[in-house]
């Protein structure tokens, strides 16, 4: 028989928190973290709104207890700091004798490194440091060796749902029982190439996003890193430690149909959340709170918006985005917007789509404008969506409610 998923730890760091306690504040007062660029020189700062870390690498380097700054990439410090504090809010340090592994997404990597690199060597060709950390699974190398974890490392890369597929593998092998305990998540920052492409593919919106809106006109970019940690029920109960949520439900489906668009219908959406729910083995009516990929583009949100209808035949359970307060981490969207989803579990809130002004007609849902308290929230849906049609939807539900 299958283990039981858990989750022990949560680490998250973000334009709206630094950490997990900042985090839950800003969702609570409803403050957004999307402004303007202060850290990263581009030429469309002044053109694009972003929600920055509102933190400099110097700063990050302080926060991560480290001193060289040639050694680590912005992604790789913000990776490590979400990373130890989802580890040690699961208190995995006194339990070493688990095993443990660790699966990290990102796609950007080290290429803020890179950009710096390549303007160094127009004026001097000498070997430097900063290409040494430009690929995608140096940032996981440096957080497995500063938690110290070695029975299982991979790094996963499949564009927006990246983070969500690093939580999807997880459980999957705690489930199949090769492991007890995984931390799961994933990193990415902000960086010259990541701005500069999404503004050619014509998909950034010169005002803060607005996911399900009729005048909706792009999304909003974002950085960040967001860590859980999974456990099985067996391992979570050693020690008498917290268990914040159940992961019961994951689905995942590659559509190809675009290099960087869904299927006007919602194809491959529609079958990762009816494969998530067939696997949780939960009825569509049981669902409290979706939290939507709702990116702001015309194209992901009339997608996402259709297939939810769709499988949501009889009741449409309440719904947002909540990009509009992180902005788009990207390949670290998955594992910061499945935290969120798992605070509407306990802190009993639904959160809100922030920006929502006039809501799509094509839909058969209005999304929560408002935030909403004192609410039994007992299963939730988290959907991540990336370029090449690859879909996963999570669902979490409250510990011990069956």
């Amino acid at each position: 028989m299958a283990r039981g998923v858990v989750i022990t730890g949560i680490g998250i760091l973000s334009s709206i928190g630094r950490n997990l306690p900042e985090t839950i504040e800003s969702v609570l007062t409803s403050r957004s973290g999307i402004g303007t660029l202060q850290h990263l020189d581009s030429s469309h700062k002044d053109e694009f709104p972003f929600a920055e870390v509102p933190w400099s690498n110097a700063q990050l380097l302080e926060l991560a207890q480290l001193t060289d700054p040639l050694g680590y990439s912005r992604n790789t410090l913000l990776g490590m700091i979400a990373a130890k504090e989802a580890f040690h809010h699961a208190r995995l340090d006194q339990l070493p004798h688990l095993r443990t592994g660790l699966i990290s997404a990102t796609t950007v990597g080290g290429m803020d490194r890179c950009e710096l690199y390549f303007n160094d060597f127009l004026t001097n060709d000498s070997k430097n440091q900063y290409i040494d950390v430009y690929d995608c699974a140096d940032s996981t190398e440096k957080i497995a060796d500063l938690l110290r974890i070695g029975d299982y490392v991979t790094t996963i890369s499949t564009a927006c749902s990246s983070a969500a597929n690093a939580l999807l593998l997880g459980a999957r092998m705690i489930r199949s029982g090769r492991l007890d305990r995984v931390v799961a998540g994933g990193t990415e920052a902000l960086t010259s190439f990541h701005v500069n492409g999404f503004s050619a593919l014509k998909i950034l919106d010169k005002m803060p996003c607005r996911p399900f809106d009729a005048n909706r006109n792009g999304l909003t970019l974002g950085e960040g890193a967001a860590y859980l940690v999974l456990e099985s029920e067996e391992a979570a109960h050693i020690g008498n430690r917290k268990i914040f949520a159940e992961l019961v439900g994951y689905g995942n489906a590659c559509e190809a149909f675009h290099q960087t668009a869904s299927t006007p219908d919602g194809k491959g959406a529609f079958l990762a959340m009816e494969r998530a729910l067939k696997i949780s083995g939960i009825n569509a009516l049981s669902v409290d709170y979706i939290n939507a990929h709702g990116t702001g583009t015309d194209n992901n949100d009339i997608a996402e918006g259709l297939a939810i209808g769709r499988l949501f035949v009889e009741k449409i359970p309440d719904v947002s985005s909540t990009k509009p307060f992180t902005g788009h981490m990207t390949s670290a969207a998955g594992s910061a917007e499945a935290i969120l989803s798992i605070l509407c579990i306990t802190e009993r809130i639904i959160l809100p789509n922030l920006n929502l002004e006039n809501p799509m007609p094509e839909l058969r849902f209005t999304p929560v404008p408002k935030l909403i308290r004192g609410i039994d929230v007992n299963v939730v849906m988290s959907n991540s969506f990336g370029f090449g049609g690859n879909n996963t939807s999570l669902i979490f539900q409250k510990p011990n409610h069956k």
